[in-house]
């Protein structure tokens, strides 16, 4: 996130170079302003020193230049950018809105008065204010730029009123003093990266009225240790709450997806329960949640992703329930506590590593009946359980992949039910290699091929049985 706001600041950089040398129409007790003549209206601008500006500033509500008074309604953008000597600022009632990044890098600004005149905050107005400590956001407000309150890391307290209805993106990121946030009912979503860093951030209240919390929302918020998500949300976005501080949250009802990355990194995660509603657990959903013991997956989850729960050491035991047609890339990959496994009956297809580096593993009760896939070629599925004893091989899997159940060095037990299965391993792959307990096998009648290095290191097998289907055995 750093890396983001240093490259954004960097860009606004550049568009500030280019608005230092516009010109302004005049200059009021020390102000620089653009008028229309037409409307006699007035806009605060920036000049090329407008750096100098420091201590206390007033922008009134009119000002009088050539015999005409003129209403100021504006603060334009870049109105006073790294002014790093401004202290404070006093908004008039007159003016309704504040541009893009108008205040952008004020380091030393501590307060702001926003009159009720206003009724749009713009992108990056107080972005990278670090003295800022307290912004009360007037209820006239109906919009707040995205970023803009981004990397105020002094600001602790925000009230935001019932007027808005969306928190843009970026807006409070990296403000790392932000202890809690109370989001009004009038909120409907909370953008990407809204509290994103925000690592002091302890409580957040989420209004029944929010609909969606999007990619990046909460991530590394690291003292937030619970969150209640409303009946209202239906979807949960990318890395939303990842690398946060989470020790529990109760996803309801409503939600149908878990996007990847959602919980990634929660060390402190222990057991999480997937409603009935969600169908899909996107890619490393829970992945290196280190801490999370149990985990209840719901009875309509179809699909679970990618790596979705990589490296939870902690697990002990997962149901994987009927309704899961797919299980992922390495989605139980270094699950190093998990002792049991239930496969479903409705999973068609394991992809690689989904089981492997389990080295807790002792049972797999192998329930899919229709699953015809156990990775590819030369994928691991179950390699390195080294404590796994005992495993089922489905009756409709039809290729057993490569270093499959490779260093399985507890397992004594293989039954092999996979009537419809052709293909064991490719070419020099090693499918049983290093499975130093095993002492018999039978393979499947209409397996054609075993391959060099199959059983490599099975100090232990004593019988193999080879059925009439074999025409080849270890081929290059």
């Amino acid at each position: 996130m750093k890396r983001t706001l240093f490259i954004l600041t960097a860009l606004f950089g550049l568009l500030f170079s280019s608005f230092s040398a516009l010109a302004y129409d005049c200059k009021v007790d020390g102000i620089y302003y653009n008028l229309n003549k037409t409307d006699k209206t007035a806009s605060v601008t920036n000049s090329s020193n407008s750096d100098n500006y420091s201590g206390v500033i007033v922008i009134p509500e009119t000002i009088a230049y050539n015999g005409a008074t003129y209403s100021v309604t504006s603060i334009g953008e870049y109105a006073f950018p790294y002014c790093s000597g401004l202290t404070s600022v006093t908004i008039g009632n007159s003016v309704i809105s504040i541009g893009e990044r108008a205040f952008i890098n004020c380091s030393a600004l501590t307060s702001v008065i926003i009159p009720n005149s206003v009724t749009s905050i713009g992108e990056g107005v107080f972005s990278g204010c670090s003295g800022l400590t307290s912004v009360t956001i007037p209820n006239s407000v109906t919009s707040i730029g995205g970023w803009a309150f981004s990397d105020c890391s002094g600001l602790k307290s925000v009230d935001i009123p019932n007027s808005v209805t969306s928190i843009g993106e970026g807006v409070f990121s990296d403000c790392s003093g932000l202890k809690s946030v109370t989001i009004p009912n009038s909120v409907t979503s909370i953008g990407g990266w809204a509290f994103s860093g925000c690592s002091g951030l302890k409580s957040v209240d989420i209004p029944n009225s929010v609909t969606s919390i999007r990619s990046y929302a909460f991530q590394d918020c690291l003292r937030l240790k619970s969150v209640d998500i409303p009946n209202s949300v239906t979807s949960i976005g990318i890395s939303a709450f990842s690398g946060s501080g989470l020790t529990s949250v109760t996803i309801p009802n409503s939600v149908t997806s878990i996007s990847e990355y959602a919980f990634y990194g929660c060390l402190e995660l222990t057991s999480v329960a997937i409603p009935n509603s969600v169908t899909s657990i996107g890619e490393c959903a829970f992945g290196g949640c280190y801490g999370l013991t149990s985990v209840t997956i719901g009875n309509s989850v179809t699909s679970i992703g990618y790596q979705a729960f990589r490296y939870c050491s902690r697990l002990t035991s997962v149901i994987i329930p009927n309704s899961v047609i797919s299980i992922g890339n390495g989605a139980f990959y270094g699950c190093s506590g998990l002792t049991s496994v239930t496969i479903g009956n409705s999973v068609t297809s394991i992809a690689y590593d989904a089981f492997s580096d389990c080295s807790g593993l002792t049972s797999v009760i192998f329930n899919a009946e229709k699953c015809t896939q156990m990775g590819s070629y030369y994928d691991s599925v179950f390699r390195d359980c080294t404590n796994l004893t005992t495993l089922t091989i489905g009756n409709n899997v039809t290729i057993i992949p490569g270093y499959a159940f490779s260093e399985c060095k507890g397992l004594t037990t293989v039954t092999f039910n996979a009537e419809e299965c052709t293909e064991m391993g490719t070419y020099d792959r090693l499918v049983f290699s290093g499975c130093t307990n095993l002492t018999t096998l039978t393979i499947g009648d209409k397996v054609t091929i075993i391959p060099r290095y199959a059983f490599s290191g099975c100090s232990g097998l004593t019988s193999v049985t080879i059925p009439n289907s074999v025409t080849s055995i270890g081929y290059e």
